[in-house]
């Protein structure tokens, strides 16, 4: 009998890990290739952490249109192999990877955070919290052994047609909603219910999976809560590539409601927070995180290279142990882990905040929560404004006075970004005469002073302008970031770099390729 392999009627491209988690367009993440990821994680869980089978795994998903499908085979795999799901529903992926720790339980999202609909994702936390980088390669071995025996199966007995769809998907079902609960409770036992008293919010809904939790959450705070902008059309917004039309809508919506305290949001998975203040301006997340890990009494942070230098400044004003890290959460976890603080904490540009140890309140305790999480960043940084008396304005304007931006460029080749990352890593004489011929003094830059290739290439000049560049993890994307002593030169920047088609960044790209 012919195998299931060699009659498929497409090739298939198998998921590969970016950041934090598999991505993939929605064309390449058939069921087969889901089942079979899934799998092999799976197997990973049995080899690793002896999971037995019976025990329970937790999943949930966002709110693309892809998200049920991929959720179908997910569910599918679980139950092939042996072990009991528990479906959470649509809910953020911190709310099942908190259900899923006070479990001691793994647990699997089916999400593609911030990026557009044509693609969606799978994040696989084992018992204790994420995967980190170096759990990747045995995850990979033992799918590549799914693989092949799946491939190997007749295609007449298997359980996928021809197209790499499941026969016979099943029926997702009525999701638990203690995971949801749990989520909320979180933060009601944490702070007060009047933490916010008084306090018009308004949050951006679109189409975020914790947009009616988030309600909840700030309502329970003791906030007026304003939902607007809600959509049935998955809105791929980014805390890290904000964009002018962003800008405008939070301006407009700080003139349409007159006495707001601030304007919240996240991302499409919810664990990316938005913080923007009663002047419609955007704060960026690794400000965001500063501001947080001063409010909580942190003891050591630990936070991506892609970070603005201020800071740096304001840690060290506090007195606070710091450590740079590659971008993506699984290295940050790390570095919490090695520090071995009694209240580590750490975060991304994206903003997402991880609690690596429970840290007490005025009002509870909030646990330990290492994976990103949007709704303590934006609590916290609203909670410490509400109790300095201050506008959320003023509390960033704490920070040292320097100025951040980020972008990226779609359809940028990942071999491309490749050969400019491997082009311009090593801090040489040649090196910065080269970057120099595209860094320019005519466009504003200094001499360049350093070049830090410990993820992407961030590249120092004598003036006070940093640029960083990095590909994305996730999809072929270059992004580039900012950090500057003006708005409007942070600003420039990154129009220079990412201009179209004779930007700096495509310049190096066509001169390489």
């Amino acid at each position: 009998m012919s195998s299931l392999h060699s009659q498929l009627t497409y090739t298939p491209v198998e998921l590969t890990f970016g950041t934090s988690g598999l991505r993939g367009l929605v064309t390449d993440m058939r069921d087969l290739e889901c089942y079979i990821n899934t799998r092999g994680f799976i197997n990973f869980l049995r080899a690793e952490q002896q999971l037995e089978p019976g025990a329970v795994i937790y999943y949930a998903g966002d709110l693309r249109t892809s998200t049920p499908r991929i959720t179908a085979s997910v569910l599918a795999a679980i139950v092939d192999a042996g072990f009991a799901p528990a479906y959470c529903g649509l809910i953020p992926t911190p709310a099942v990877a908190y259900y899923a720790l006070q479990h001691d339980a793994p647990c699997i999202m089916i999400t593609g955070s911030h990026i557009p609909a044509d693609r969606n994702g799978i994040k696989f936390y084992k018992r204790g919290g994420e995967i980190l980088k170096n759990d990747e390669q045995a995850i990979k071995t033992a799918v590549a052994v799914i693989r092949q025996e799946i491939y190997n199966h007749s295609a007449e007995d298997s359980i996928f047609n021809t197209e790499g769809a499941l026969k016979n998907p099943p029926k997702l079902p009525d999701p638990n909603t203690d995971a949801t609960e749990t989520y909320i409770s979180r933060y009601r036992l944490a702070f007060s219910s009047t933490a916010l008293a008084g306090k018009k919010v308004v949050l951006y809904q679109h189409s975020a999976v914790g947009r009616d939790i988030f309600v909840t959450i700030f309502k329970n705070l003791g906030a007026e809560v304003i939902p607007v902008g809600r959509s049935d059309v998955f809105v791929p917004i980014d805390t890290e590539n904000v964009t002018d039309k962003d800008k405008a809508y939070f301006k407009q919506l700080a003139n349409e409601h007159p006495g707001v305290f601030a304007i919240i949001s996240t991302d499409g998975d919810s664990d990316r927070p938005f913080v923007i203040d009663e002047n419609g301006i955007f704060h960026r997340g690794d400000e965001l995180g500063a501001i947080v890990a001063e409010w909580l009494g942190t003891d050591f942070a630990a936070y991506p290279i892609s970070s603005s230098d201020a800071v740096d400044q304001f840690l060290t004003t506090l007195g606070t142990p710091y450590e740079h890290t590659k971008i993506g959460s699984p290295y940050v976890i790390a570095a919490m882990r090695d520090a071995k603080a009694e209240h580590a904490v750490g975060w991304e540009v994206n903003g997402g905040f991880l609690l690596g140890n429970a840290i007490p309140t005025a009002n509870g305790t909030l646990e330990a929560l290492p994976t990103r999480d949007a709704a303590l960043p934006i609590i916290a940084a609203l909670v410490a404004s509400s109790e300095a008396g201050a506008s959320v304005s003023k509390l960033f304007s704490a920070l040292p006075s320097r100025f951040t931006n980020a972008g990226l460029i779609d359809n940028f080749p990942i071999t491309s970004s490749q050969k400019i990352v491997a082009a311009y890593s090593q801090d040489t004489p040649q090196v910065r005469q080269k970057l120099a011929t595209y860094f320019t003094a005519a466009n504003g830059f200094g001499a360049i002073k350093e070049i830090n290739a410990l993820d992407g290439i961030r590249i120092y000049f004598d003036n006070g302008d940093i640029v960083h560049v990095r590909p994305s993890g996730n999809a072929p994307q270059l992004r580039a970031y900012s950090v500057a002593d003006s708005q409007e030169r942070a600003d420039e920047i990154i129009r220079l770099c990412l201009a179209e088609p004779d930007g700096i960044l495509r310049r190096i790209e066509q001169e390489l390729v």
